[in-house]
């Protein structure tokens, strides 16, 4: 989990009103870091509305042929119908996220699955950003989006989702819990301009072990040394209640905490908190894989 200034920010949009937000977001990390970016919208054809004519019932042998004809038109003119559509909706978001300072946007549509391009695309990509939300959630208040999850069990990279509104972190927490993704995430932090200036609250809680405190210290000296800001915190007690209760006690803008297990059978066995605290958090957070 490395950051590379010639690896690009993927900024995954549909077309929901929080496009707008992942645009912002990953102009805002692009800006941070001088990374190019790259507004990806992923057309899933399946999903196009079909004709809503009724073609069911005995048809002759002539009128068949015509009829597949006739569908097979109407799918070439849906797919060119939301190509377009998608063209104009990627410039208007590379306009927004050029205003505000990104160095360089470029934009690019693909057919297909979210999940299996976004695994297909990983290879120079350094970050993804994604809505929390998305169009199959936006009359929900606590809906994940159908795919997120999905996604950050399926790649291999640090993934911000964000959520409703933006606004410019001023203050991060790390919630760090000891483990190899959160001191290689530590790491990373350390060697990158993404956070360089900002505070960072760097908060351990959970069931602390006896080699807590001794990681925790290692996590604080990396980031001092790094240039960073570090208020160091041992908290033992519920992760998800210590987490979200500092967030809101400390006005924190952005949280970064490891992601899902890639393990099927680790999930099946202990579950994850990670999806519980993504769905009660009104902040965008970075997500370690």
């Amino acid at each position: 989990m490395t950051i590379s200034d010639k690896e690009k920010i993927l900024a995954c949009v549909d077309q929901s009103h929080f496009a707008d937000y992942v645009t912002d977001y990953a102009a805002w990390a692009a800006r941070r870091i001088q990374a190019p970016m790259e507004l990806l919208h992923i057309i899933d054809i399946h999903q196009t509305p079909p004709s809503g004519e009724d073609h069911s019932g005995a048809i002759g042998f002539d009128a068949q042929e015509q009829l597949l004809s006739k569908l097979s038109s109407e799918d070439e003119a849906r797919t060119r119908a939301a190509r377009e559509s998608g063209r104009l909706f990627l410039n208007r978001l590379r306009e927004r996220a050029s205003a505000v300072g990104a160095p360089q946007v470029d934009t690019r549509q693909r057919y297909g699955q979210l999940v299996e391009t976004l695994h297909e695309q990983e290879a120079g990509v350094q970050l993804m950003v994604l809505g929390r939300r998305g169009e199959s959630a936006e009359a929900t208040l606590r809906d994940l989006g159908r795919n997120v999850e999905s996604v950050v069990r399926a790649v291999n990279k640090p993934i911000l989702t964000v959520t409703e509104g933006f606004r410019e972190p001023e203050r991060i927490m790390f919630a760090f819990d000891g483990s190899a993704v959160t001191r290689r995430g530590v790491e990373m932090i350390a060697g990158s301009a993404l956070f360089r200036g900002l505070p960072i609250l760097l908060l351990m809680s959970g069931k602390v072990n006896p080699d807590g405190s001794k990681k925790l210290d290692w996590a604080e000296k990396t980031l001092t040394e790094a240039g960073y800001s570090v208020d160091k915190r041992l908290q033992p007690g519920d992760a998800e209640v210590v987490i979200a209760k500092t967030v809101t006690d400390e006005s924190i803008d952005l949280l970064i905490m490891g992601a899902f297990s890639h393990s099927p059978l680790r999930t099946l066995l202990f579950g994850s908190k990670t999806a519980d605290l993504l769905r009660s958090s009104s902040i965008p957070t970075l997500l370690l894989g």
